[in-house]
């Protein structure tokens, strides 16, 4: 039984990894994303890192992305249309997952 015991603990422990490393990606795909819109917005130095954690923290308020996109979205009026912001987010979290891969 142990070697079924042994391969149920390693699917478990890949599982778990798995969804931290998402989780990591998702928080800094919001980040950077939250910079983008923040140049957007004319904010800089501290002013767009303040912007940023804003946008990771809308990420809390439901299941999904679309808290994030309404915040972005809802910030950038007409600076940006929905498919903008969708395009970078998606270009965003291919670049977030690319920096999380290189950190291993």
């Amino acid at each position: 039984m142990s070697t079924f015991d042994d391969r149920e603990n390693a699917f478990e422990n890949k599982f778990a990894h798995d969804a931290e490393m998402q989780f990591k990606a998702d928080a800094r795909r919001n980040k950077l994303l939250g910079l983008w819109a923040a140049e957007l917005l004319g904010k800089s130095g501290s002013d767009a890192e303040d912007y940023a954690k804003e946008v990771v923290k809308s990420d809390f308020e439901e299941a999904g992305h679309e808290d994030v996109y309404r915040k972005v979205s809802g910030d950038l009026g007409n600076k940006a249309d929905e498919a903008t912001i969708r395009a970078k987010m998606a270009e965003l979290m291919a670049e977030a997952k690319a920096q999380l891969m290189d950190e291993v």
